[in-house]
C-alpha cells in the first residue's frame, strides 16, 4: 500500500490522525487502546467527529478534557522532561512498533528542541508539545504508521506560512525554531497565507514518514481518501490534510509477464580489473537480475563499457546507490522494462558421473533443459563437460 498526503492547510498532529482515520475508519479502535495504553488520564478522552467547511467534508480528532475544550492544557505536565516522557512511551504496554515509531517521532522533537535552546536531548524540556494532547497525537500517529506497515508514504510541499505564533516563550516566528530545523531537506511551499501552517509535531511526523524506507508504485490503484480538519479556518482555503491511498496497480501483462527497472551507464575511466569487481558486487545483491557490460564508442571516439543492471522495481534505490559506490559513474539513466518469462524450475539430476543441477523451461507443450554451469566447474575436460550437458539435458523435467 501506498499513502500520499497533500497538507492543503497545513500539518499538525491531529491533522494527520484525522486524515488517516478518515480514509482508515477500523484503526480507530487501535489509535484508542494505544492513547490509552501510553497512560492517557482518565480525565481525558479522544473522540474522533465529523467536520464540513465551506467546500469539504472530513474528520476531526479531538482530545480534551471531559467537560473541556479541545486541546485544553494540562496544567499538572505541561512542562516535562523529554527523557520522562520517553521513559513513560517505553514503559507502556504498547506494540514493539507502536513503541518505536512514537519514540522516533519524539525523539526528532528533543533533537530539534535542544539544538534551539541549546540543551542536550535527554535534559531539554516540552512545554506545548509536554500537553497529553500532543503526546496523544503522537501516540495515535504512531499506531497508525505501524498498523499499515509496510506501506510506503509520501508528501506534497509543507506550507511555511508566516508571522509570529504565541509560545511558552513568548512570540516566536513562523515557522517556529524547532519546526524550520525539523523542516530542512523536506519540500515546502509559500502560498500567501500566514500564520502557523505546520507545527512542530506535524513537522516531526513528516521527517519520521520521509526516512520510512521503500519505493513507491509508478502504477497505482486508487482505493480512498481521508480528510483531517485542523482548529483554524483560513481564508479561501480548507485547513485540511488529504490522504491518498493507493495500492500497486495489477500486471497489464499476462501472469507470466512483469516489470523490472533497468540501470545503464557508461565507464571510461575505471580499470577493467577494478570494473570486473566492482560489477561482480552489483551482481551479487539479491534484487539484481542481471548485469550486462558491453564494449562501445562514446564521446571524443573513446572507447567505453556500456553497463546495464536490471533489478527488481522496489530496489531501484538500493541498486542505484550500488552502483555510484561500485563503479565510477557520475549518472545512471533509469528505465522501466517489461519482460515476458516462462515458467521455470530447477532440479538435480542423477547421472552417469555425478549429480548435476538443471534448469527447466515450459516452451508450450515441450519441456527443454539446460544444465546450471556452476554444476561442472568442477568437472576436467570439455569433452566430458559436454557429454554430462547431452545426458543431462536428454532427461525430462517437471516446471
Amino acid at each position: 500500500m501506498h499513502i500520499h498526503l497533500d497538507p492543503v492547510g497545513g500539518l499538525a498532529g491531529d491533522m494527520f490522525v484525522a486524515a488517516m482515520l478518515d480514509a482508515f475508519p477500523p484503526l480507530e479502535k487501535v489509535v484508542q487502546q494505544a492513547v490509552r495504553a501510553a497512560g492517557l488520564p482518565p480525565r481525558f478522552r479522544c473522540d474522533l467527529i465529523p467536520h464540513k467547511d465551506h467546500a469539504l467534508t472530513g474528520k476531526r480528532f479531538l482530545v480534551h478534557e471531559n467537560g473541556g475544550h479541545n486541546h485544553a492544557p494540562d496544567h499538572d505536565h505541561g512542562h516535562r522532561p523529554f527523557a520522562e516522557i520517553r521513559a513513560t512511551v517505553v514503559a507502556a504496554p504498547l506494540g514493539a512498533g507502536v513503541r518505536d515509531h512514537a519514540v522516533a517521532i519524539l525523539t526528532l522533537l528533543a533533537e530539534a528542541e535542544a539544538q534551539v535552546h541549546g540543551a542536550t536531548t535527554d535534559t531539554v524540556s516540552f512545554h506545548e508539545i509536554g500537553e497529553w494532547d500532543s503526546i496523544a497525537d503522537i501516540v495515535a500517529g504512531a499506531a497508525i504508521i505501524d498498523a499499515l506497515a509496510p506501506s510506503t508514504w509520501t508528501f506534497s510541499a509543507l506550507p511555511l506560512g508566516s508571522g509570529f505564533v504565541k509560545s511558552a516563550h513568548g512570540l516566536l516566528p513562523v515557522p517556529a525554531p524547532a519546526t524550520a530545523l525539523l523542516l530542512r531537506g523536506l519540500p515546502v511551499r509559500e502560498d500567501g497565507i500566514g500564520g502557523e501552517r505546520v507545527t512542530p509535531t506535524g513537522a516531526a511526523i513528516a521527517r519520521h514518514l520521509a526516512a520510512i524506507p521503500g519505493v513507491p508504485p509508478r502504477e497505482r490503484t486508487m482505493l480512498g481518501a481521508g480528510i483531517g480538519f485542523g482548529t483554524r479556518v483560513l481564508p479561501g482555503l480548507s485547513n485540511c490534510v488529504r490522504a491518498l491511498v493507493f495500492e500497486d496497480a495489477a500486471p497489464k501483462a499476462s501472469p507470466s509477464g512483469d516489470s523490472v527497472t533497468s540501470l545503464e551507464f557508461e565507464i571510461d575511466d575505471q580499470t577493467p580489473e577494478d570494473l570486473a569487481i566492482g560489477l561482480d558486487h552489483v551482481r551479487a545483491h539479491p534484487e539484481v537480475l542481471d548485469v550486462l557490460q558491453t564494449p562501445a564508442l562514446g564521446k571524443k571516439g573513446r572507447v567505453v563499457i556500456s553497463v546495464r543492471v536490471l533489478c527488481r522495481r522496489t530496489a531501484e534505490e538500493a541498486v542505484a546507490a550500488l552502483c555510484f559506490e561500485e563503479t565510477t559513474t557520475l549518472g545512471v539513466r533509469v528505465l522501466e522494462v517489461r519482460r515476458r518469462t516462462l515458467s521455470r524450475s530447477t532440479s538435480v539430476l542423477e547421472i552417469s558421473g555425478g549429480p548435476v543441477r538443471a534448469k527447466h523451461a515450459a516452451r508450450g507443450a515441450h519441456i527443454t533443459t539446460k544444465v546450471e554451469a556452476d554444476s561442472l566447474r568442477e568437472v576436467r575436460g570439455h569433452a566430458e563437460r559436454e557429454r554430462l550437458r547431452r545426458a543431462a539435458e536428454g532427461e525430462s523435467g517437471k516446471p
